[in-house]
């Protein structure tokens, strides 16, 4: 399997079980279009064990417009513990 395709693989895993929270309404990753760059920001990662730490350390560093682009606010805050523990159970599976 090429990278592409594994990235693709990885990101349908993370759109069915990761997604933001907002007012009490989950919108799945896919919904969001933010699977397939979170694949792709932790595909590099996954030669080696992941953990919370890195996982935090992902969803920090990437920014979502909301508003229009009036605003950007990191993934962290818009994903909940509970699919952040998804995220990191989808990831270990994946581990390459």
């Amino acid at each position: 399997m090429n990278t592409s395709e594994t990235i693709e693989r990885l990101a349908a895993s993370i759109a069915e079980e990761v997604y933001i929270d907002i007012a009490k309404w989950h919108l799945y990753l896919n919904d969001a279009h933010l699977h397939t760059p979170l694949a792709e920001k932790f595909y590099p990662l996954l030669v080696d064990p992941i953990d919370q730490k890195i996982v935090t350390e992902v969803l920090t560093n990437i920014k979502v417009e909301v508003g229009g682009g009036r605003r950007e606010i990191p993934l962290i805050d818009l994903i909940p513990t509970q699919a952040q523990s998804n995220l990191l159970e989808v990831l270990q599976k994946n581990r390459r």
